[in-house]
């Protein structure tokens, strides 16, 4: 489930909400109970956190996937395969 932004429009205060993607958008400030809007652009990202990702899911600028320690072409792999 995604994270939505939220913004007051009385009292401008700025709160988060976890909420399913078919979820009415709130309407009342927690703050003031005025009403809110939701922000643009927020909510649907995907945020990579810790570790779990593969050095090979990354390729070097040759565009053979990266060995260990390589930091780019220089690496000594079979550019042929």
């Amino acid at each position: 489930m995604p994270t939505y932004e939220y913004e007051c429009d009385k009292c401008k205060a700025r709160f988060d909400a976890f909420q399913s993607m078919t979820a009415k958008p709130l309407k009342k400030c927690p703050e003031c109970g005025g009403k809110v809007t939701r922000l643009l652009g927020t909510g649907s990202g995907i945020i990579f956190k810790g570790k779990g990702f593969y050095q090979t899911d990354y390729k070097g600028s040759c565009g053979k996937p990266k060995q260990d320690g390589c930091k780019g072409c220089s690496h000594n792999h079979d550019h042929d395969k």
